[in-house]
């Protein structure tokens, strides 16, 4: 599922519910960086994580 993100896309982490929500900034190859309200900039392995896209409700 991590290959359909692409920036400004909001997903949470789903081993880290703490970071907050998180916007998608880049995806290069299997590297996604994302900015989280409470942590800042964290760079994702996409194949060691799969990031929970949040929709708008």
């Amino acid at each position: 599922m991590n290959q359909f993100l692409e920036p400004g896309n909001l997903v949470r982490h789903p081993n880290q519910p703490d970071w907050g929500l998180g916007q998608v900034q880049s995806v290069v190859n299997d590297r996604i960086t994302v900015n989280f309200e409470h942590v800042g900039k964290v760079v994702i392995i996409g194949s060691h994580v799969l990031l929970e896209r949040e929709y708008d409700k």
